[in-house]
């Protein structure tokens, strides 16, 4: 078998080319993924500022929480930390009475803003620089090269390429700025690491008094502990005390290269937001490839039924036809997956650009190139080719020779008793999804859920009944096509006696117009509503804003200004809790603000649906109805969270508001929250002003702001900052979007072109009865118009349900943000693509001259 399997694919080259493409871009995309999914599993660089320190106590960039399986069992899941946790700086003195244990090197450290100017000068990779105590320069490989160590409060030393950004040599003086205006400070010397190796965060040193000037609010904590052990002593034998000691601070003992995951807390994020985002993708690629290449080889087989049925005639059983047109499709799965895992690379570094021009992974981030991924990219390619020729050759090894050999001449009447049964029970699943959504429409988790669900059972739902489905546009186009004169006529004939081509034309446009309309509108409609609730619900009257955050003191300063009757700092972070979709538990990420109460409902209006938003204080939250869904959660009952430093927090909920899309999941008193922040900015300052002092107070703020350089005036909230993560997550979704219509598209052409190449003897016997050629292209530019007809217009209605169910789930109302240009994009889009598929073979088709196409075999 595998020997006919390899004369078959030479001999049908042509007829394997759109599959083997299908399969060459799948096995591109899923290795690309698992790069990106080991990268983020494997994610790790070595230490800088650690390196000499055997041991590193350090907070966990991650929080595990227990949750509950369906079947009831208890596990665990992780979630990694946005904000990076402090540790007590008495801590120092418990980690020093540790037998073997030399002594204990504390590190604090704070990100800074130098300043030229008026410009901001970033340190390395784009990152703000991290200024440190000098103290803790031990722990690590820098050296100074050239003056002195900094003394006093009014002395740095910079690192030399840092410097030389700036433009700075020893002596000079230079601008720092962290949560407050900018403090001056004189360079008193530069370090490097050794080696001649280029830090990959910029860095700066100070004394402890320094530090206290630009930090005071950090005094008695720090970041890390740089652990010394006694000569002779191993540190493997040092670490379990130590744990032992962590344990209730939710810390943890980092050895070898992982303290470099203590050093670069950034990594933590970026590897589970790699792991996430390479599953996504992964899995929606293998979904649909599977989908597309059942329908492909299906085709491909159904057009060699003579073929086949031959075989049967001269006694092939139909386990060896089995074997034959699974080997072929193993065979073509292998080339294609050894040739599409170096394409892979290439989509890996495309991939990771763009994740790190978004904010998802860290800008200098290096993918991990190993075996495994490419192995396993080989053998999803070959497994998913057979699967798709097992399905394909299903029907055609079953009957009996003689049915083969008429069904070849013509297609089957009636759809077959199986796909009938098979494509109602899909079709009854996805009306009880719906009702169920529609019955939970208080559920955001469950409503986005169904809404997955009932997308995809509608889409093979319309693939099993696609003969019928094609009869019945044909039938509902048919006097429209009768009214265009004899080419419509036969091109409503010809669709009505080939409902199975039709069909394995219309399928790929459905799948393609009904999840791209889906993912896209999904998007669009979330953007739409949070833009909406962020002009609806803020109130005040002026914005402060800056790119790297502002000092919490600038709310108290507007707050003083005559004319103003409220201002406050909006913080923003994440936490993290345990919510439910249908009976399963699983950790949720959740947006979170920080507001001064007293001044909440004065600057914005979030749209209390339940409660007071005005009892907020440090032991309260306020949830949105999206959060509350998530953590069924009501007012009165207690939540049970964790701060995005990792820290608990457990308090009553006050409210519940609606606007959580524009603003966030969650609202906490604001100095609560920025007490749990790394940089401990404000993201923004709102203000109030009132009536009539609306001209002087602006003035006033104005004049405010440029004692804090980078900061802005404006009327009201950027829509755009406030959803950037809303955007990246938009994108994420559109680059599966993309990947779905490549593939569709890929299908289309491939099913078209085939459709249309086998009917060559028909188009010869027309043009000897008399047609031109003009009439025969007249004919097929009117099939095309059908195809396109049915399959794009029954993609629009089966995008229709999960929509409705998004829309619910996210504005309360079934009435998706649907953009005129959005959709023309994807249908037409795909619309050209089914039309060029068969017009080019056909205009191809039709140089041969009639009386040497006649006799040509099939």
């Amino acid at each position: 078998m595998l020997r006919i399997a390899l004369a078959t694919l030479r001999a049908r080259g042509g007829a394997f080319a759109a599959t083997f493409i299908a399969l060459l871009l799948g096995a591109a995309v899923v290795s690309a993924c698992g790069v990106l999914l080991e990268s983020g599993l494997r994610s790790g660089l070595p230490p800088e500022r650690y390196e000499r320190a055997p041991l590193i106590a350090a907070g966990r960039q991650s929080v595990d929480l227990d949750v509950k399986s369906p079947d009831g069992t208890d596990d665990r899941s992780s979630q990694p930390l946005l904000e990076r946790p402090r540790l007590d700086a008495s801590l120092a003195r418990d980690l020093a009475a540790v037998d073997g244990v030399a002594s204990v090197v504390p590190d604090r450290r704070v990100s800074v803003r130098l300043l030229d100017g008026d410009r901001t000068v970033t340190g390395a990779n784009g990152a703000v620089p991290q200024a440190h105590t000098w103290s803790s320069r031990v722990l690590g490989g820098f050296r100074l090269t050239e003056g002195r160590a900094p003394q006093g409060t009014r002395q740095v030393v910079l690192d030399t390429r840092l410097a030389a950004r700036a433009g700075l040599r020893t002596g000079d003086s230079v601008r720092l700025m962290t949560s407050s205006t900018p403090l001056t400070f004189e360079v008193s010397g530069l370090v490097a690491l050794d080696r001649h190796r280029t830090p990959r965060q910029s860095v700066l040193y100070a004394s402890a008094a320094a530090m206290q000037r630009l930090a005071p609010r950090f005094g008695a904590t720090a970041d890390a502990f740089g652990v010394f052990t006694e000569p002779g002593t191993p540190p493997s034998k040092v670490a379990p005390a130590l744990e032992r000691v962590l344990t209730r601070h939710h810390a943890a003992v980092y050895t070898g290269d992982a303290r470099g995951e203590a050093e670069f807390t950034d990594i933590a994020v970026g590897a589970a937001n790699l792991v996430q985002l390479s599953t996504a993708i992964g899995g929606n690629v293998l979904l649909v490839a599977v989908f597309v290449l059942c329908a492909t080889t299906s085709l491909a087989v159904r057009h060699r039924h003579r073929e086949l049925a031959l075989l049967r005639a001269i006694g092939t059983t139909p386990g060896q036809l089995y074997r034959m047109i699974t080997a072929e499709s193993a065979v073509a799965g292998l080339v294609a997956g050894v040739l599409g895992c170096p394409l892979g690379v290439g989509v890996v570094h495309w991939l990771s650009g763009q994740f790190a021009g978004r904010g998802l992974v860290p800008p200098d981030f290096r993918p991990v190139v190993g075996p495994l991924p490419f192995l396993a990219a080989v053998a999803a390619t070959v497994l998913t080719a057979v699967i798709a020729a097992f399905v394909a050759a299903r029907r055609a090894a079953r009957v009996h020779p003689t049915q083969a050999l008429r069904e070849a001449a013509a297609e089957p009447a009636r759809l077959g008793r199986g796909r009938l049964i098979t494509g109602g029970v899909l079709l009854a699943l996805a009306v009880s999804v719906l009702g169920l959504g529609l019955g939970h429409r208080t559920d955001f988790l469950t409503l986005v859920g169904l809404a997955n669900s009932l997308v995809l059972l509608l889409v093979i739902a319309a693939a099993v009944l696609g003969p019928l489905i094609a009869r019945a546009a044909t039938a509902l186009l048919a006097p429209l096509l009768d009214r265009t004169g004899t080419t419509g006529w036969l091109a409503a004939l010809n669709s009505r006696a080939r409902a199975t081509r039709t069909a394995a034309a219309i399928t790929p446009l459905v799948l393609a117009v009904s999840f791209a309309a889906t993912v896209v509108f999904t998007q669009t409609t979330q953007l739409d509503r949070s833009a909406d609730e962020i002009r609806s619900g803020t109130i005040a009257d002026h914005v402060l804003t800056a790119p790297a955050g502002m000092s919490p003191d600038l709310a108290h300063r507007a707050a003083e200004l005559p004319g103003v009757t409220a201002a406050t700092g909006v913080v923003r972070s994440k936490a993290i809790g345990v919510g439910s979709l249908l009976g399963t538990q699983e950790t949720v990420s959740l947006t979170a603000q920080g507001l001064q109460p007293s001044a909440l409902s004065a600057t914005v209006d979030l749209d209390a649906h339940e409660g007071d938003l005005t009892a907020l204080a440090p032991d309260t939250v306020a949830l949105s109805t999206t959060a509350a869904s998530w953590l069924g959660l009501d007012v009165g009952d207690r939540a049970r969270l964790h701060l995005g430093d990792g820290t608990p927090f457990t308090g009553e909920v006050i409210a519940v508001y609606g606007r959580g899309l524009g603003f966030a999941d969650l609202t906490f008193d604001h100095d609560l929250l920025l007490a749990h922040t790394t940089a401990a900015v404000d993201q923004s300052v709102l203000v109030r002003t009132a009536p009539g002092a609306a001209g002087d107070t602006a003035r006033e703020l104005t004049a405010l702001a440029r004692t804090y350089p980078g900061t802005t005036l404006t009327g009201a909230l950027a829509a755009d900052a406030q959803v950037e993560e809303q955007r990246a997550t938009a994108w994420v979704n559109y680059v599966v979007v993309g990947v779905i219509i490549a593939y569709t598209a890929l299908t289309v052409v491939n099913t078209q072109a085939m459709n249309t190449a086998s009917r060559r003897r028909e188009f010869a016997l027309l043009r000897l009865t008399g047609s031109s050629r003009s009439q025969v292209l007249a004919m097929m530019r009117r099939e095309s118009v059908t195809v396109v007809a049915a399959g794009v217009g029954l993609g629009t209605l089966l995008a229709v349900p999960p929509l409705v169910l998004i829309a619910l789930a996210l504005t309360g109302a079934p009435w998706p943000t649907v953009p005129l240009q959005g959709w023309l994009t994807i249908v037409g889009s795909t619309a050209l693509l089914t039309v060029a598929g068969a017009m080019l073979p056909t205009r191809l088709l039709l140089r041969v001259r009639p009386v040497d196409a006649i006799g040509t075999k099939e």
